[in-house]
């Protein structure tokens, strides 16, 4: 396996609707990305989607972006991990590079939520036989780890607003955020309607739509194209029981845990050399969940850290730095895909207001469903 580095992004801004269709936002992006990299094409696309075929009624996203972005001939394939997609789709494209297979490949990612209400179209991600028609839903099943998580370690109600506080904050500078025009203190966040008890409206990712991609080539090549390459240090996945109802522990998010180890193996680093970190914060109590199973806070502490906190931008574990899920917003299928768009500005000096000092090196984890499956990336100045 080959090194592998980012060697450009294209992204447009996060809407709560767009009237471009899915093949115009992701041939936009990849034709960003393939201009800002100096080059005419690619040798493949992967593209991921969550919900195009109940909601736009299309299938076979890869091809169709390929075409529109004027790419016919290429390899371009769609590829799902439901609410993980873009991190999917990312390990594809990692892989397709590292195994040499291809020289160069663009992910892309690219959702519109707006055109009807995705909520059953989301529950697909959970079990269709014992969980969907007891009515569960991936808000129900988060609300029901939040409502676990408080009573389990006794804590107020508001434990947990501080994540939605810290993300409304980073995405006030970051031009692609969907809410860069608000901002909120933990009072605003309790005082947010109820969706789900205990989960409040600003504890929830929005419906919205986007699209972003990144192009990936060899590590040794890198001289040969425009911009400042990002290595992927290391990319990896892992699942855990596909029902939260059969895992000893659901509070314990073990995909993550077992990926993210897999992945600083593979990377030869420890916890203590990240310097940020992108994480799939499409609910606050799963935010909370990973800062604890990967080992950045103890079992019932991680709220801490966003409550007193040391999870902003110039803190020892900054997350969400240009806004994250809650406040960039999650286009599901695109949305890993703007993380890594992210963390290359991070890693590249060119966040802007909100950029880390010094930052050396990124990581990023994506969600799938309720935790079945769970995506690590680290990417390396």
């Amino acid at each position: 396996m080959r090194p592998v580095a980012v060697i450009s992004i294209g992204q447009v801004p996060v809407k709560k609707r767009y009237d471009l269709g899915l093949r115009e936002l992701g041939a936009a992006v990849v034709q960003t990305a393939i201009d800002q990299a100096g080059l005419t094409k690619v040798d493949a696309l992967f593209a991921s989607n969550m919900l195009s075929d109940e909601l736009q009624g299309q299938k076979h996203i890869g091809a169709l972006i390929a075409d529109t972005a004027g790419l016919a001939g290429i390899e371009a394939w769609q590829v799902r991990a439901a609410t993980a997609s873009g991190a999917a789709a990312l390990r594809a494209a990692f892989l397709a590079v590292a195994s040499g297979a291809v020289d160069t490949a663009v992910a892309v990612g690219v959702e519109k939520m707006s055109s009807q209400f995705p909520t059953s179209a989301l529950a697909k991600a959970l079990d269709a036989r014992s969980e969907i028609p007891d009515g569960k839903t991936l808000l129900s099943q988060n609300a029901a780890l939040m409502q676990l998580y408080l009573q389990t370690y006794q804590l107020p109600d508001d434990a947990l607003a501080g994540f939605a506080v810290n993300a409304h904050l980073n995405a006030r500078n970051n031009p692609n955020a969907l809410y860069n025009d608000r901002q909120f203190t933990s009072a605003d966040v309790m005082a947010s309607r109820l969706i789900h008890p205990p989960l409040r409206l600003l504890d929830c990712a929005p419906v919205c739509d986007g699209a972003a991609a990144v192009v990936l080539a060899p590590s040794a090549d890198v001289g040969k194209y425009g911009g400042t390459a990002v290595s992927i240090l290391a990319s990896s996945a892992a699942t855990d029981r596909f029902r939260m109802a059969d895992r000893p522990d659901p509070l314990y998010l073990k995909a993550a845990a077992v990926s993210l180890e897999t992945a600083l193996n593979t990377a030869n680093i420890n916890r203590s050399d990240i310097d940020f970190f992108e994480l799939h914060d499409a609910f606050s109590i799963m935010a909370c969940l990973l800062l604890e199973a990967d080992g950045f806070a103890e079992r019932g502490k991680g709220w801490q850290m966003a409550a007193e906190g040391k999870i902003g931008r110039n803190a020892r574990l900054p997350i969400a730095t240009m806004g994250g899920l809650k406040a960039r917003g999650h286009p599901i299928g695109a949305t890993a895909l703007y993380q890594t768009c992210e963390i290359v500005q991070q890693l590249t000096n060119q966040a802007g207001q909100n950029q880390i000092e010094d930052a050396q090196i990124g990581l990023l984890q994506s969600v799938g469903g309720a935790a079945a499956t769970v995506f690590t990336h680290i990417f390396g100045k």
